[in-house]
């Protein structure tokens, strides 16, 4: 029995992980092939070669996102994205969706943002849990008026799911930092602590 338990376990450690990530790259190709619904019908390459190939939707997906960049960095394209980005604020409801989204994916995807930059250690959810954070900003405004303090913005992800998490406001003396990626900050905490980050100390050439 214990070979044949040996041998279970054994078989899970190879096969989980090639499962799951077929199973999330066929999920991502599959959605991003719903792209190709924007093409007309007879464009599509199922009508066009006869057979469905995956994988055309995330070709059209990075084609689309390259043109749209280039044109939004040049200066017409700016103020297209301007006039776009005033039209939308007009409108109820829309704009308060719109607004919130933008502002957080130009705080993500900004090469001048610092969010998600540097992984930091803070006692979370009581003093004497310490777990693992990201620090994205510093409080500002009305916020900011109220904490004496010098306080930074983190973001506590939950294990094994990083995408939902706490948004709360630590003092910076209280806080931390690491000298781990945030990959490997992430890696850490999906495996719920299992694949621990590299040492530094160990790392350095003598």
């Amino acid at each position: 029995m214990s070979a044949l338990r040996k041998w279970l376990f054994t078989g899970l450690l190879v096969v989980v992980p090639g499962v799951i990530t077929v199973w999330v790259l066929r999920s991502v190709v599959g959605l991003l092939d719903q792209t190709l619904q924007i093409l007309p019908t007879n464009w599509h390459p199922d009508q066009i070669l006869g057979l469905h190939i995956p994988g055309f939707g995330v070709v059209l997906t990075l084609v689309i996102l390259l043109v749209v960049g280039a044109i939004a960095s040049n200066f017409a394209g700016r103020k297209l994205v301007q006039l776009g980005d005033a039209i939308v604020g007009r409108i109820p409801v829309v704009r308060s969706i719109y607004s919130s989204v933008k502002q957080v994916s130009d705080t993500l995807f900004s090469e001048s943002g610092n969010a998600f930059r540097k992984a930091v250690l803070v006692q979370w959810p009581r003093d004497g849990l310490w777990t693992v954070a990201f620090v994205t900003g510093s409080p500002s405004g009305e916020v900011a008026a109220y904490l004496r303090d010098e306080f930074v913005s983190v973001y506590v992800p939950t294990t094994p799911n990083p995408t939902s998490g706490y948004f709360v406001m630590v003092r910076k003396s209280d806080c931390i930092e690491l000298d781990m990626s945030v990959d490997a900050a992430l890696k850490y905490i999906v495996s719920m602590g299992v694949v621990a980050p590299p040492d530094p100390v160990a790392t350095v050439s003598p």
